[in-house]
């Protein structure tokens, strides 16, 4: 049985896609700031006949990452996939935005992804395995008062494919899932102010159905990208 390692997964993207794996009969190994979400989360997937654990690490703390990876994954499961799904969002001018929040966002969007590959991928290239890094159509475009995320997300999509560079001699494929907006709980978020109809948005089951579908490729192909957009043309 295959497992794979979510981060973000106590709400909105990760949670659907957690349930998703599960109800597919993948064991899960997640990660969250919420331990009372995570291990409501948990014993749902358990009595559906899933194996899983969970790690509470706030990505925000670059101080928590190593180590609570390495706890995680003394668990015993060892994951062939690691999906990079958490993130954050800021909205307003870039000349207006303070540092600590600047650093606070690149954090969360880019260097804890970097962190986490630091401690995966020497794990992964063991068994071979498939790094999915969420991503976001604003990584090749420009919008307004959207500008720190769009740079972190621009970044992440470079990281990920020097990534895949670097580690297809070990047999470890890296790609992304690139996203237009999603009717998640990102949009409730203090720090994004928006009145974007949501209902015209990506679900977030369909989210998780094409993580699935990434997943479940044969370790002897990979799809370096899929760009998943809603069909009424939403932001």
């Amino acid at each position: 049985m295959a497992t794979a390692l979510i981060t973000g997964a106590s709400r909105g993207i990760g949670k659907a896609t957690a349930q998703a794996f599960a109800k597919a009969g993948w064991d899960l190994l997640l990660i969250a700031r919420s331990r009372d979400h995570l291990q409501t989360l948990s014993e749902e997937l358990r009595a559906s006949g899933a194996r899983v654990f969970f790690q509470c690490i706030d990505l925000s703390d670059p101080n928590q990452i190593s180590g609570g990876i390495k706890k995680l994954l003394g668990n015993g499961l060892e994951p062939s996939v690691l999906i990079n799904n958490a993130g954050v969002a800021w909205t307003g001018e870039l000349s207006a935005m303070p540092l600590d929040k600047w650093n606070w966002l690149m954090q969360i969007n880019l260097t804890s992804i970097f962190q986490i590959c630091s401690v995966m991928v020497p794990f992964m290239r063991k068994k071979k395995g498939l790094i999915i890094n969420v991503s976001s159509h604003a990584a090749r475009n420009s919008f307004s008062q959207w500008g720190a995320y769009c740079v972190s997300k621009a970044a992440l999509d470079r990281f990920t494919k020097c990534l895949a560079e670097e580690e297809r001699n070990f047999g470890i494929r890296a790609c992304t899932l690139t996203l237009g907006s999603v009717n998640s709980d990102l949009w409730e978020s203090d720090y994004v102010q928006s009145d974007f109809d949501r209902e015209s948005m990506l679900s977030l089951d369909q989210v998780a159905s094409e993580l699935l579908h990434i997943a479940s490729q044969p370790d002897f192909q990979v799809i370096e990208d899929v760009t998943l957009m809603p069909s009424s043309g939403a932001f």
